[in-house]
């Protein structure tokens, strides 16, 4: 079996189990699921996911700067984003926004969106209860830090591959800002999306990991 694979795998509510050298998981994420998660980890995800991207997160911070103005300094107050439909807690976010769905499709292209701009805006996306994220290429220092102070993910998706990934949504629903079209937070039903944990939540970084390992190996 694949190194990668040494966590023994959950099969209940969680849901992890291992087949053909791949962790299988479904959504919500439970805290096992997480923690037992190793950066390098290849993962087929099912479930639902949420879409977010540089203009869904600003109007989060918006929502909830307002919601915090009548309270006490420093309150973290979610009120007004319940009000507008936004529900982050257990959600995994997808940065990416889909193209307008052809006649008789469920969805156009989707394709991952780079995540480090994304970095600004994860702390307080993980305090609403996000549990995980997916999206393009590598993320700063501080996205590492913030994955393991808070027990989270950060999956991995393939740049360039929106036609497949439209493949694997069986469900678009929008949630809140349809004014933002293509970035609106939209929930997404998907099965079995490939995924590589990038971040785990013990802050490890994959390209991090594997450098290390190429490096003793020598």
């Amino acid at each position: 079996m694949n190194e990668f694979f040494l966590n023994p795998p959950f099969n209940s509510e969680g849901k992890i189990e291992v087949a053909c050298n791949r962790i299988i998981l479904s959504t919500p994420l439970s805290a096992e699921a997480i923690n037992s998660l190793r950066a390098g980890d290849i993962v087929e995800l099912s479930g639902e996911i949420i879409t977010a991207r540089d203009a869904a997160h600003k109007r989060i911070e918006t929502a909830l700067r307002e919601s915090a103005s009548g309270s006490a300094q420093g309150t973290f107050c979610p009120r007004l984003l319940s009000e507008q439909g936004v529900h982050l807690n257990q959600k995994v976010i997808f940065y990416a926004g889909p193209c307008p769905a052809q006649p008789g499709k469920i969805i156009g292209s989707i394709a991952p969106t780079t995540s480090e701009r994304m970095d600004i805006f994860l702390e307080t996306v993980y305090r609403l209860g996000v549990s995980a994220t997916i999206g393009k290429g590598g993320r700063g220092a501080l996205a590492a830090r913030l994955c393991a102070k808070y027990k989270k993910i950060y999956f991995l998706s393939y740049g360039g591959a929106g036609a497949l990934i439209s493949k694997q949504v069986t469900q678009c629903v929008p949630l809140a800002y349809e004014d933002l079209g293509a970035e609106s937070i939209k929930s997404l039903h998907i099965e079995n999306m490939r995924l590589i944990v990038g971040i785990d939540s013990r802050g490890c970084v994959f390209d991090t990991e594997q450098i290390a390992k190429y490096k003793k190996e020598e």
